[in-house]
């Protein structure tokens, strides 16, 4: 029964990250919206919705690592798993001048976590500049993204409730994909006896990072590079902003000292390596994303 639910947790994520990119696109055509402003926004928040469910309970249980290190594991997965992956399907062209704005967002979230993380805890006042932060970034988003001329290759699906049904129908698809697959491969883990701190490494953090890796690798694979990037960066910014804020303002969240002298490191490396790659190359081919999986692969014999 257990491998079926991970069967079946993975056919509705794949499903969902299909209909989340179909119908975002369309969307951005229907509202004359920047592709790269629906991959910021809509799909890149609307795929961290599984960290922001975790890091929400983990506070109200009295579980703040979990509650930090989720957010702060997943941007490091975003990164070097998301688009490591998404780059080996198809290399990923990187818009440097539509995204410096965001990319700019990107790295001040993370420097100021990184200041509140410092003092051993993040406050309900921090919470409070997080939430403003995210709330000033997509009204800057949407002033930057609209009026943007239709891309005459995106599907359209008639009237616009219809993509919007389609996004709606795709984020509860990956939700509900990635809580399977994760309570499955969890149960299969231990079952051939997986020590629980490479269980907690992998399939619990990687697991709230599965939407985003199945809407960014469908992207890639349907040349909506845009989309793919934006999701990252943009889920990026939700998680600290969004999820970290909102976390902290229903209860503080106490920080262990690891979290800032040695995991942010990692979390600021690969914002920082993302914003040059992304103002100088332009674009991530092939061997560049096999190196972020080996990256990624050398981060987790670390934490393990």
């Amino acid at each position: 029964m257990t491998y079926l639910l991970f069967v079946v947790g993975l056919v509705i994520l794949v499903a969902g990250g299909e209909f989340l990119v179909r119908g975002a696109s369309a969307i951005a055509r229907a509202f004359h919206l920047s592709p790269l402003l629906i991959g910021l926004t809509i799909v890149g928040f609307g795929t961290s919705a599984p960290e922001l469910i975790v890091s929400v309970q983990a506070a109200l249980s009295n579980r703040p690592g979990i509650a930090i290190g989720n957010v702060i594991g997943s941007n490091i997965a975003n990164v070097l798993l998301i688009l490591g992956v998404s780059a080996l399907i198809a290399p990923l062209v990187l818009p440097g001048r539509e995204l410096w704005r965001d990319l700019g967002m990107m790295l001040a979230a993370t420097a100021a976590v990184w200041v509140m993380l410092m003092d051993g805890s993040i406050s309900r006042l921090d919470g409070l500049l997080l939430v403003a932060g995210l709330l000033t970034f997509i009204a800057m988003a949407f002033v930057a993204g609209s009026g943007h001329p239709p891309d005459p290759g995106t599907e359209s699906f008639g009237p616009a409730w219809k993509a919007w049904a389609m996004t709606g129908a795709g984020l509860v698809g990956l939700v509900v994909g990635a809580r399977l697959l994760v309570d499955s491969a969890t149960i299969i883990a231990e079952t051939f006896g997986v020590p629980e701190a490479v269980i907690g490494l992998t399939i619990v953090a990687v697991g709230t990072s599965l939407p985003e890796l199945a809407t960014s690798v469908i992207a890639a694979y349907r040349k909506h590079t845009e989309i793919a990037v934006g999701n990252v960066v943009g889920s990026n910014i939700f998680n600290l902003l969004s999820i970290l804020g909102i976390t902290a303002l229903i209860a503080p969240i106490p920080a262990e000292p690891r979290f800032a002298d040695t995991d942010m490191w990692w979390v600021a490396g690969t914002s920082v390596g993302l914003a040059v790659a992304v103002m100088t190359t332009g674009h991530l081919p092939r061997i560049v994303g096999l190196a972020l999986l080996a990256c990624y692969g050398g981060y987790l014999w670390m934490m393990a």
